[in-house]
């Protein structure tokens, strides 16, 4: 079986471990946890991971030449090794939000002591990195955006209610089990994200641990080009799909606390900062054309499309990517 590893050698750097970790009481009852890696003194980047609620991976860090950056990745509310977790009994999101994240990272910016740092965000990230921008421009240096999605109604339909369902039938059967078993037949016009929200927040345990693991193994399954088991199987361990599931579709219910299409049509306000995007012509999570509509309202970021599905670990699109970081490394801070 080929690992992330194997397919992205020669692509990444090296693995490193963090320098400094912590956790930051961001109020509400929300403690996100940071950790530090490469340079000290080093350009500072923020990652932002995808989901919301898929959590940091080690494998973020080799993005980044640590001899060069100060590279500070968080997980974001309820996910990951931030507290309180969404799979928890109870979990309450009422204070987990779009707006409440873009709060976050400046706390997270201005607790590091950093005045300006470089912005990294794929799929939900570069959602967040689009609206952390748009409302902090002075903070940020460079955007390097992955797998664009800026939750349009359109965009959540084709991948929940039946678009990208018709080129993986055997993955979206598996997505529907849950929706069939309480629902029945479903309906044309039945909304999916509405229902999977009675079952992901279904006090049964029966019922929201089933519905978690489907609707997060549905995310795994289709965001490889080549089917990728070892995604599945980690998309599959029952704690991160409930609260990976419950945070997104949470925020998909609430159209991401945003006007629609509010992301492309308030890109004036980040024209000025230099950006680059990567997007997999064959992304089924995050169609291309939703890169293309962002980058007709912004045609001075720098949009790459190549031959690779959704995944940041996609070689086409991690290679992509460290370049961009790379010819950043050599602008100021």
């Amino acid at each position: 079986m080929t690992t992330t590893t194997d397919r992205l050698a020669g692509v990444l750097y090296p693995p490193i471990e963090p320098h400094r970790t912590g956790h930051l009481d961001v109020g509400d009852g929300q403690s996100l946890f940071w950790q530090q890696c490469g340079n000290p003194d080093g350009k500072p980047v923020v990652f932002l991971h995808g989901g919301p609620g898929g959590g940091c991976a080690p494998v973020y860090r080799r993005f980044f030449d640590p001899s060069v950056y100060r590279i500070v990745l968080v997980d974001q509310r309820g996910c990951g090794l931030s507290a309180p977790h969404a799979s928890r009994r109870g979990a309450d999101l009422s204070t987990n939000t779009t707006w409440h994240l873009v709060a976050d990272l400046e706390r997270l910016r201005v607790d590091r002591g950093i005045e300006r740092w470089q912005v990294f965000g794929g799929s939900w990230g570069s959602t967040l990195a689009l609206a952390y921008a748009q409302r902090h421009p002075e903070a940020v240096t460079e955007l390097v955006l992955r797998g664009i999605f800026t939750l349009r109604r359109s965009e959540l339909d084709w991948y929940y209610n039946g678009g990208a369902g018709n080129l993986a039938p055997q993955y979206w059967h598996r997505f529907e089990a849950p929706l069939r078993a309480r629902f029945g037949d479903l309906p044309a016009g039945f909304d999916r994200i509405a229902a999977y929200h009675e079952l992901l927040f279904d006090p049964d345990p029966a019922v929201h641990g089933p519905a978690g693991v489907a609707w997060a193994t549905w995310e795994a399954a289709t965001s490889t080009l080549e089917f990728d088991q070892a995604m599945v199987d980690e998309f599959s361990d029952p704690a991160f799909a409930l609260a990976f599931a419950r945070i997104e579709n949470h925020y998909f219910v609430n159209a991401g606390w945003l006007r629609e299409g509010q992301l492309i049509a308030e890109v004036d306000r980040i024209r000025h900062i230099p950006a680059v995007i990567v997007q997999g012509r064959y992304d089924l999570p995050c169609p291309a054309v939703t890169a293309w509509d962002l980058h007709q309202a912004w045609p001075e970021a720098d949009l790459r499309l190549v031959l690779a599905g959704h995944s940041v670990t996609e070689p086409a699109i991690a290679a992509e990517l460290v370049a961009a970081i790379d010819r950043f490394a050599r602008r100021g801070g």
